[in-house]
């Protein structure tokens, strides 16, 4: 989608000069520039992972000065502000910043927005969205509060912009937290542990010896990191479906993404059920939270010999399951665990 309107822009002809691209996922078709020009940023890792394999420079964080820059829109608009503040800070005045984004992350509100704080140009449309460049003015151009700024999400501890759940606790999050059992066993990992509320909440209780926190957010893991120094958790910026461990554990609890885009899928739960399956031991126990309305039963009998409802509410269901079944080496697992900006 994204690449259709670069061609716009660019013409076919790779930009001169040293080019940031932050936001550029996998799918974004970036055959318009010149590889050895180009640093890409994206902290999401399956995006990151398969951008590396094409021999491009990917970091999870901009380094140096740049010639020009594209910005490719997240939905989140305070990630957003946040991106284009990044951008707009490796550039010299002058140069262009172009901001790529579909209508429905909200490209028309950032395009009024720029057109108010900078000269605007360019303007393209095409497949349900819109390209421009912005020609930076001297610094201080941008409103204060645009950079990315921690947030206190939680008593002591903080989120960053465009982390799911960045203003507080989830309440399926919570909800989950408060059904666990008083003891819980030994090796635990948290299968998409976000910035790492819940991990705090399962390292309050007894019998727990070390604790996997397991996030595909470059961001969100790093906020973890710094709420929690607890020496029994161990950190992993990984793919939840890819994950393996040494050794299998004995729980995995986990408040696992169930939509792509706006779309509802329940094949990204049922994809960490799955994994949660290959991470435990025979004996050992999952504990989860799901929208009231999500199918997951069927995947977890196919993967647990046991399961039950432990309780919940009119909006979420505590499911616990054991006896796992290890899946089979090399079943595929459902495209895109977990999606950038991903809701539960």
């Amino acid at each position: 989608m994204a690449g259709s309107r670069l061609e716009l822009v660019f013409g076919g002809t790779p930009p001169q000069g040293r080019m940031l691209l932050i936001g550029a996922g996998a799918a974004t078709d970036l055959s318009v520039f010149d590889p050895e020009r180009v640093q890409i940023v994206q902290g999401f890792y399956p995006d990151h992972r398969a951008l590396e394999a094409r021999g491009l420079d990917v970091v999870t964080e901009a380094s140096g000065d740049f010639d020009a820059a594209v910005v490719f829109l997240p939905r989140a608009r305070a990630e957003a502000r946040a991106r284009i503040a990044d951008a707009a800070a490796r550039l010299a005045p002058g140069a262009s910043l172009w901001i790529d984004g579909q209508k429905t992350d909200g490209v028309d509100a950032v395009l009024k927005e720029m057109r108010g704080l900078a000269a605007v140009d360019e303007v393209q449309s095409r497949a349900h969205g819109k390209i421009f460049r912005v020609t930076l003015p001297e610094a201080g151009w941008l409103p204060e509060g645009w950079a990315a700024r921690d947030h206190e999400a939680a008593p002591g501890m903080v989120t960053r912009p465009g982390v799911f759940s960045a203003d507080g606790p989830d309440p399926a999050s919570q909800a989950l937290a408060a059904a666990l059992p008083e003891k819980l066993p030994t090796r635990i990992v948290d299968l998409g542990a976000g910035w790492g509320w819940l991990s705090a909440e399962i390292l309050r209780h007894p019998g727990v010896e070390l604790l996997h926190l397991v996030e595909a957010d470059a961001a969100a893991l790093d906020c973890a990191r710094r709420n929690i120094a607890d020496p029994r958790a161990r950190f992993h910026w990984a793919d939840a479906l890819d994950f393996r461990l040494p050794e299998p554990v004995n729980g995995v609890i986990m408040n696992p993404p169930f939509h792509e885009g706006r779309a509802a899928d329940p094949k990204l739960g049922a994809g960490f059920i799955r994994a949660a399956a290959g991470l435990l031991t025979g004996a050992g126990r999952l504990w989860m939270v799901a929208n009231r309305h999500l199918p997951y039963e069927q995947a977890l009998r196919e993967c647990f010999a046991e399961v039950s409802e432990l309780g919940g509410n009119s909006r979420f269901k505590i499911l616990t399951a054991s006896g796992a079944r290890r899946p089979a080496a090399g079943r595929p697992h459902p495209k895109g665990a977990q999606p950038k900006g991903r809701r539960r």
